[in-house]
């Protein structure tokens, strides 16, 4: 099949694009490179796969010199044209939308940028999947569309109407759209629910990165909540193998009647979301010493109070990904943290 990937530069991205490549897929990358962190990991991503940073041109497509059936765009989804353009030549089959301004912190001083990439360049690939038919959108949203929810696990089933940062209200925003042009113009969309998504070639805002890092530099381990939280950490492997069952299992139109049990079957959309984690929540303090075994070295803690945007609590119920897909991560978490900081060891020469 033929498959644009958005957001192919950034971690999620990354992973997928090879696994689709050696999978026997053609593929074609679309991504903006913001500077929302360090480029140079962005770039040294799309060098894996063969695309050159001197090769890249602003909205041009390239050639990778490694996989035949790989080709990269530089370019914004804001650029309506040139997403049109990119459409109406490449005639996709399926499309993966990871491009977000990602960030729950970030989105507390820079809501621009949250508009912008996350509703007015999700409208335009809606658009341009409305104006050049394909077969299947599934498209990133996130753990964050369950704001202030007490109840665990979290269901798809639950409201999600009390965001507690921007990031989550566009999230659930671009649900609320995609849900929208699936029932008006027959366009098949599978949202996905990510939860704390980790593993090697991750982003250096994350915690993992950022634990990681303070504890190799000596630097203190800044500890929200007292490390009181709980997070349902997702090795990437597993993540990438959901993604790519939830692509070939497109969703079909239900006669169902919407209730308040049953929010997301129940219209002639074709439309799905799901959750997708491990399930198995880790304390924080938890995940920060088994960063300290996997390095040997202890931390250095620093205490501070909760940030505003963040939750106490994440958990997946993910029963329904497992019941439509056979959706079952496979990592246990000292796993994924081994193969991580082997990863981080190498990449920035720590010895």
């Amino acid at each position: 099949m033929k498959v644009l990937v958005t957001g192919s530069a950034g971690f999620i991205g990354f992973h997928l694009v090879e696994k689709l490549l050696k999978a026997g897929n053609q593929v074609v990358g679309y991504d903006n490179i913001n500077d929302y962190y360090d480029v140079n990991l962005k770039y040294d991503r799309l060098k894996e796969t063969g695309i050159l940073r001197a090769s890249i041109i602003q909205n041009e497509l390239v050639q990778s010199n490694k996989y035949p059936n790989y080709t990269f765009i530089k370019a914004d989804l804001t650029d309506k044209p040139i997403l049109e353009d990119v459409f109406k030549k490449e005639k996709f089959d399926i499309v993966i939308n990871l491009a977000a301004q990602a960030g729950v912190r970030y989105s507390l001083t820079n809501p621009e940028a949250y508009l912008k990439s996350n509703i007015e360049g999700f409208l335009n690939l809606l658009e341009a999947c409305r104006n050049n038919p394909v077969k299947h959108l599934v498209f990133a949203s996130s753990s964050s569309v369950y704001g202030a929810n007490t109840k665990l696990p979290y269901s798809e089933h639950d409201s999600v109407d009390r965001p507690i940062s921007l990031y989550a209200a566009s999230k659930k925003t671009n649900e609320l759209m995609a849900y929208t042009y699936s029932h008006l113009f027959k366009i098949p969309a599978t949202g996905l629910r990510f939860f704390t998504v980790y593993g090697p070639w991750g982003r250096p805002d994350m915690a993992m990165a950022l634990f990681t890092s303070s504890i190799l530099n000596n630097q203190d381990v800044n500890i929200f909540n007292n490390g009181n939280m709980f997070r349902d950490f997702t090795y990437i492997d597993d993540i990438v193998e959901g993604i790519i069952r939830v692509m070939n299992n497109i969703p079909v139109s239900s006669t169902k009647s919407l209730d308040a049990n049953d929010n997301e079957a129940g219209s002639l959309a074709s439309y799905k979301v799901y959750n997708i984690g491990n399930s198995t929540p880790v304390k924080l303090m938890d995940y920060i010493e088994a960063i300290e075994k996997t390095l040997q070295i202890p931390a250095k803690r620093n205490y501070l109070p909760m940030q505003p945007g963040d939750v106490f609590h994440t958990y997946a119920d993910t029963s329904e990904l497992q019941k439509d897909v056979g959706y079952k991560p496979v990592t246990k978490i000292q796993e994924g943290i081994d193969a991580y900081v082997r990863w981080f060891k190498e990449y920035y020469n720590f010895s």
